[in-house]
């Protein structure tokens, strides 16, 4: 039985710092050496679909795939609806990665850029999208659907939790084409997501992003919540299921060339 404790884990990348304290990890092995695979083993005290057993970002062909491995069926879990927005659930499987904001459209250095693939049946914050196929694109936030985030400290709480960096009311930061709207560092890009098996994967277009030729990389399940009240912070991590490397240090090295 994996044990739960505090893990201080540091992510720096360039002038920007984000601390996360508190999250309950399983033993991790980062794969010899940087490569563009980290290894984990099976973690009993974490939920199947959320035990990360392997997460990737490779280059296939035009694109780069990320991909995450679980021990068991990915995507199994999604959030029970509450119906309405505010203090609902999202959850989530995340690629922490050092690449800048900057290189999806975002202002440069303003968090710590990850990709992620999401279930949130309350809304739907993708609006060029119909996941589902019914000819509206509004109504299918719980199919699960990618997203770049900004992530950054949530400085409302003292346990060093992160959360999406949210856009005060009057700013115009800069955004992605594909930004929908919401007051968050969140963009649709509308990437193809797929879960199968033990296997969830995105696939980047290399055209849509202007990728270095290398980035590190980590793995993270997590659950995140909108604030019932709808104040900043509007959407943070709430519990972290699962880390990769087990610390944060992002150890894969994904090579785009």
């Amino acid at each position: 039985m994996t044990s739960r404790r505090s893990v201080l884990a540091t992510l720096s990348i360039g002038a920007v710092a984000v601390t996360a304290v508190g999250v309950a990890v399983g033993p991790a092995l980062a794969s010899s050496g940087r490569d563009a695979r980290i290894s984990a083993t099976k973690d009993q005290g974490v939920a199947a679909d959320a035990d990360l057993v392997e997460t990737s970002v490779r280059r296939e062909g035009d694109g780069l795939v990320f991909r995450h491995r679980v021990t068991g069926t990915a995507g199994a879990t999604t959030p029970e609806p509450i119906g309405s927005f505010a203090g609902s659930a999202v959850q989530s499987y995340v690629w922490p990665t050092s690449l800048d904001p900057a290189t999806v459209g975002f202002a440069d250095g303003s968090g710590v850029l990850a990709l992620a693939a999401t279930s949130h049946p309350d809304f739907d914050d993708t609006p060029r999208q119909d996941e589902d196929g019914n000819g509206a694109t509004d109504d299918d936030g719980v199919v699960w659907h990618a997203h770049w985030v900004v992530l950054v400290p949530d400085d409302s709480r003292g346990d060093g939790a992160l959360m999406v960096r949210g856009i005060p009311e009057g700013e115009e930061p800069d955004v992605p084409a594909t930004w929908p709207g919401v007051p968050l560092l969140l963009d649709s890009p509308g990437y193809d997501v797929d879960l199968h098996g033990p296997v969830v994967r995105i696939d980047v277009p290399l055209d849509a992003v202007a990728f270095p030729e290398t980035f590190s990389f980590d793995g993270v399940t997590a659950a995140l919540r909108v604030n019932a009240d709808l104040h900043d912070p509007l959407l943070r991590v709430e519990d972290v299921l699962d880390i990769a490397s087990g610390d944060l240090s992002m150890p894969g090295v994904a090579h785009t060339r």
